[in-house]
């Protein structure tokens, strides 16, 4: 039997963290610990060695953006660990901050999308088992602001979709589902992005978040 995916949450409204263990644990997912403050939960996370680590952008001690720092710092010593950070505003810089170079098992979510228990529970999974969850309003926000310049002006509308979805993390399948076209079409897309932004069968295993990270790069100011 596979062992269930061993969570570590930092949230400092207490309710909402019982509500975030309840349906994680729900769900099948163990939580070996949980904490209101960012300190305990960068010491709580490098000791338990979690497979993802859940937690608030906005905690104590400063109530500032303790959170992600402390998500980076894990991030920096246990790059092994999966992270998914959740936010109660549009914040496209703190994405970018906890992707850096890599979106391999990075998540940031609105906290509003907890109340979402399927698409919650399904981001905490994909991240963990290193892919990425990006909210779709964050991605859309960065689209809008895409700049017209390099290989991402090549694509046509459809591609980009595609290469919005897609940088959400989702699968193929999911964005057929999105965009209700096949999963063929899909792979047609994605096979064609990935010619256009010149990402070569020599990096196969990570096209896809090299392609997000080009496309949220893009946005950049």
């Amino acid at each position: 039997m596979t062992a269930p995916v061993r969570v570590v949450i930092g949230e400092d409204d207490v309710l909402l963290r019982a509500g975030i263990v309840r349906v994680l644990t729900e769900a099948g997912f163990e939580v070996v610990s949980e904490t209101g403050d960012a300190d305990s939960f960068l010491r709580k996370a490098l000791a338990h060695r979690p497979d993802v680590a859940v937690v608030d952008v906005q905690m104590p001690p400063r109530h500032a953006d303790d959170g992600l720092q402390a998500a980076l710092a894990l991030r920096r010593e246990r790059p092994g660990t999966s992270v998914l950070v959740l936010s109660q505003f549009y914040e496209e810089q703190y994405a970018l901050d906890l992707i850096g170079d890599s979106a391999e098992g990075v998540g940031y979510l609105l906290k509003e999308r907890v109340g979402d228990v399927e698409v919650f529970t399904d981001a905490v999974r994909r991240v963990a088992g290193g892919g990425s969850a990006l909210d779709p309003e964050i991605v859309a926000r960065m689209l809008g602001r895409r700049k017209n310049d390099g290989p991402l002006s090549e694509l046509s509308a459809r591609e980009r979709d595609v290469l919005e979805a897609l940088a959400q993390g989702k699968s193929n399948t999911g964005i057929a589902e999105t965009l209700c076209i096949s999963v063929a079409s899909v792979e047609k897309h994605v096979t064609s992005i990935f010619s256009k932004l010149r990402l070569s069968q020599r990096t196969h295993h990570h096209r896809r978040v090299l392609a997000a990270i080009m496309f949220l790069r893009s946005t950049e100011r």
